[in-house]
């Protein structure tokens, strides 16, 4: 068993190193590039699409099962939740105020990637046996690049079967668990328990449940979570221009050791603010395409518009909130990391800090365990067939107690590799399916132009 872990922390160290953050990044620029940095230019126009996309379609030539709301709160379940809290205050940790900026630089560039993940995924879905849209990089790689590349979305498949059963499953149950055993003392069991019900009971309605469920838990819980981050910058307000120069400078600058701090290199904010940021954002790693393969449009980059909206609310918004509180607190000196970081921020300003954490932290988890549900089954769908669906949902219920009561070292790190490695399909078919990407786009608001002069 050692050995086997010291192999896979070779891997992940490799997957979540530099060859793969500069690939992500350097797709990322590439796309924004190719799209003339149109993601965001058009981000006003991403927000009135997402509004105008609230209310199911009853157009029976729409394709798609849930509205594009949401299959954006879908997506949004999937990706905010322990890398918002305590993904954010590790990469402070490790690498100072300054991963905060590279953070938002690889949300920027990451805007164009997800767009590009939708607009796929939507142009190259298809009808399974049940009558429902599936799609997703194992799709636009097969149908768009051809059967001579489908090996690599079988590849992209078979990681994210895995990889979902740790990182959308056992991990968040996990930290739920934590979470409510440090401040409200519920045993791990019982919280297993009663997540294994609610998950059970939710998955046994498919993306249209799973999809309700988050189109009204996801924006509900995000705006909690930002109101009381934004609480606790108005009482630190002194504080905030001199966040802001802090992060900044610390993003160019080494920033030596002070209180708990260990100091960190400028590599080291560059590191830990692309790859917690990545790994917030998903944007890149190809899990977000497959809910916004069951849109109800017509128009691919109509859905990629509002897909975009996925990083920008995720990273700019939410994980900025996070950072900011632990920097205007002056908690990043303290010692602490993880979730225990950003608890603390919010205690030095709000005496229910900690709970406000720990709930959201709970909610925001639980949400991963649904969005992530989807993912993982829909990789099984195209490996196995429809037939595997069933057996599948019953295994991610019951994987569900046992990630709140066990110890997940080995299991996170497998997951966290098998994570990573889904991206690397996925921007290889983003870079070879680019002029498609970009085609779309411009037909797409060339037609939009000439409809307002005809107004």
């Amino acid at each position: 068993m050692d050995t086997i872990t010291s192999v896979i922390k070779v891997v992940n160290g490799w997957v979540w190193g530099t060859p793969m953050l500069v690939l992500i990044l350097g797709v990322g620029l590439f796309l924004s590039l190719g799209l003339k940095l149109m993601p965001i230019l058009k981000l006003g126009t991403g927000f009135k699409l997402l509004w105008d996309g609230r209310i199911p379609d009853k157009d029976e030539n729409m394709k798609g099962e849930i509205s594009p709301f949401n299959a954006l709160m879908t997506s949004l379940s999937a990706t905010i939740g322990t890398g918002n809290i305590a993904g954010v205050a590790t990469a402070i940790f490790m690498g100072g105020p300054g991963a905060l900026f590279w953070m938002w630089c690889t949300a920027l560039v990451g805007m164009a990637t997800k767009f590009s993940e939708a607009v796929l995924a939507v142009k190259y879905r298809e009808v399974d046996d049940n009558g429902n849209h599936v799609g997703g990089p194992m799709y636009y790689i097969k149908n768009g690049l051809g059967q001579k590349w489908a090996w690599l979305g079988t590849l992209f498949a078979l990681f994210g079967s895995i990889a979902g059963f740790g990182i959308g499953n056992t991990v968040q149950s996990n930290s739920v668990a934590a979470a409510l055993s440090a401040n409200f003392d519920v045993p791990a069991w019982i919280t297993g328990l009663i997540l294994m019900v609610l998950v059970g009971l939710v998955l046994m309605g498919g993306i249209k449940r799973i999809a309700d469920v988050a189109g009204k838990l996801v924006p509900l819980m995000t705006v909690f979570y930002i109101t009381a981050g934004l609480a606790v910058l108005v009482v630190y307000a002194d504080q905030v221009p001199a966040a802001f120069a802090l992060v900044i400078d610390s993003a160019f600058n080494p920033v030596a050791a002070q209180g708990g701090f260990a100091g960190a290199a400028v590599w080291a904010a560059i590191r830990f603010g692309v790859a917690r940021g990545v790994f917030s954002n998903e944007a890149g790693l190809g899990s977000a395409p497959i809910a916004h393969a069951a849109a109800q449009t017509n128009n691919p980059v109509a859905q990629g518009l509002v897909a975009m909206l996925g990083t920008f609310i995720d990273t700019i918004i939410v994980c900025s909130i996070t950072g900011l509180a632990i920097v205007v607190t002056g908690a990043w000196t303290s010692g602490e990391d993880g979730a225990a970081l950003t608890s603390l921020a919010f205690s030095h300003a709000l005496p229910i800090g900690n709970y406000i954490v720990a709930i959201a932290l709970a909610i925001f988890a639980f949400t991963t365990i649904l969005g992530w549900s989807f993912y993982s089954e829909k990789c099984v769908q195209y490996l196995f067939g429809i037939r595997a669906v069933k057996p599948f949902r019953l295994l991610w219920t019951l994987a569900v107690p046992l990630g709140a009561v066990s110890s997940l070292k080995f299991i996170w790190l497998l997951a966290d590799t098998l994570n990573a490695m889904m991206a690397i399909p996925n921007l290889i078919a983003l870079t070879l399916l680019s002029p498609v990407v970009f085609a779309l786009t411009k037909a797409y608001f060339t037609k939009q132009k000439l409809a307002e002069k005809s107004v």
